[in-house]
């Protein structure tokens, strides 16, 4: 198999430390359910909702609905009912864009109306809205209570991984202390003939290379691998180009977020910078072809990748 690259080597014994990401102008996305209060002096600004295509985003409200009001509604797959709707924005949008939705309400309770933006994210969609004019019950406090609690726990978990990761032994030791070392060990690909960039776009791929390593970790029974994806990028825009996230999608459309994109610096025009995406999915996951899709900090909008492969 083919030896670590000397740049993913410096990179590990170092152990550089991962820069934070700079803020994006894109919203947060909540996973679970969103729970929205409105009463008679809630500001009338639009209130922004993430939306991805082909991910279904749903509306529930506490009154019948009058009338609802959405530009480019051929872009969006409509499902209506009494007192709430589905939207599932079509491939035609594109990462970044914004959308205006109204919706009104028969009973005529103030406020009469409320305005979303639907802002068309690069992997995120909220999956359910619930929004009231009236104080919440107990049980949906509980509810919420339930979740929060369920996301600390995964904040917490996610923390320790990386401190284990980040703080504790360095080089080849911590290879091994993560498990990243041993039977399997790290293997690599070049993808330098196989990897292409889509005509038209900003950033060129000029060089790439994969790596895999497997874990001691199990998934619903089947083993997890760790996968890298190495890239030198070149900026053929007028503009920085500042990578800040990424998504690996399958054959199927089927999408797994990286765990880090580094380093988050900006990419010059006529510029090259050495890029690198990680990701986690089961060995089986792992097979076949993939398209990496990365979005820049600048404007939300993404560049592919297509024919990327792991060792």
């Amino acid at each position: 198999m083919p030896v670590l690259s000397a740049a993913l080597v410096r990179l590990v014994l170092l152990a550089a430390p991962v820069a934070s990401p700079a803020p994006t102008p894109l919203p947060a996305c909540e996973a679970g359910t969103r729970h929205l209060e409105l009463s008679a002096d809630t500001p009338g600004e639009a209130l922004a909702v993430c939306v991805h295509p082909g991910l279904s985003t749903s509306f529930f409200f506490d009154a019948k609905l009058t009338r609802v009001e959405l530009a480019g509604r051929e872009w969006f797959r409509v499902m209506q009912g009494e007192t709430g709707l589905a939207l599932v924005p079509t491939v035609a949008l594109g990462e970044g864009e914004r959308v205006p939705l109204t919706v009104s309400f028969q009973d005529g309770a103030a406020p009469v109306s409320v305005r979303f933006t639907l802002v068309v994210h690069p992997s995120e969609a909220a999956r359910q809205v619930e929004v009231t004019r009236q104080p919440r019950s107990l049980e949906s406090y509980r509810e919420g209570e339930g979740q929060a609690r369920a996301e600390a726990q995964q904040c917490r978990e996610d923390k320790a991984r990386l401190q284990a990761e980040c703080g504790g032994q360095r080089g080849l030791l911590g290879l091994h202390t993560q498990g990243l070392l041993g039977e399997g060990g790290i293997i690599s690909k070049n993808l330098m003939k196989s990897v292409t960039s889509r005509r038209g776009h900003t950033l060129e791929s000029t060089e790439a290379r994969s790596y895999r390593a497997d874990t001691p970790r199990l998934e619903d029974g089947h083993k997890v691998v760790r996968l890298l994806v190495e890239q030198w990028l070149e900026n053929h825009g007028s503009t920085p180009w500042t990578p800040t996230g990424a998504v690996l999608v399958g054959k199927n459309r089927e999408e797994w977020k990286v765990l880090g994109v580094w380093p988050l610096e900006p990419i010059p025009p006529g510029k090259k910078l050495h890029v690198m995406a990680e990701v986690e999915m089961t060995e089986e996951a792992a097979r076949g072809t993939f398209t990496l899709k990365l979005w820049s900090q600048e404007s939300g909008t993404a560049e592919f990748f297509d024919g990327v492969t792991f060792p």
